[in-house]
């Protein structure tokens, strides 16, 4: 059974920053591709950064260019987004994803989500 567990999110202010992270297990971790998505309220699904398994490729929405980072650590089965200069329209439930495809429409595996809010 895979599960994906987010960590790390919380009440920031405008400017700072968060690390989330995101623990799998149940498959072969260095086999898929990670994203990292996020809803706000009243919005659609965003689809924020992503990273091959090998770590070699990686994707950002130009929402978050410059100032978010993925990485993972194959040996830990985790991948981490780092977010600096938070803005207020961060604000939203973050998701990590798994699919073997880094630009699927429709990632497989879905963990349950962490709130991260900043204030202004």
């Amino acid at each position: 059974q895979v599960q994906l567990v987010e960590s790390g999110g919380g009440l920031v202010q405008a400017g700072g920053s968060l690390r989330l992270s995101c623990a799998a297990s149940g498959l072969t971790f260095s086999s898929y591709a990670m994203g990292w998505f996020r809803q706000a309220p009243g919005k659609e699904r965003e689809r924020v950064a992503a990273i091959t398994g090998s770590g070699s490729r990686t994707y950002y929405a130009d929402s978050v260019k410059g100032r978010f980072t993925i990485s993972r650590d194959n040996a830990k089965n985790t991948v981490y987004l780092q977010m600096n200069s938070l803005k207020p329209e961060d604000t939203a439930v973050y998701y990590c994803a798994a699919d073997r495809v880094l630009y699927s429409k429709t990632y497989d595996y879905w963990g349950q989500g962490t709130q991260v809010t900043v204030s202004s």
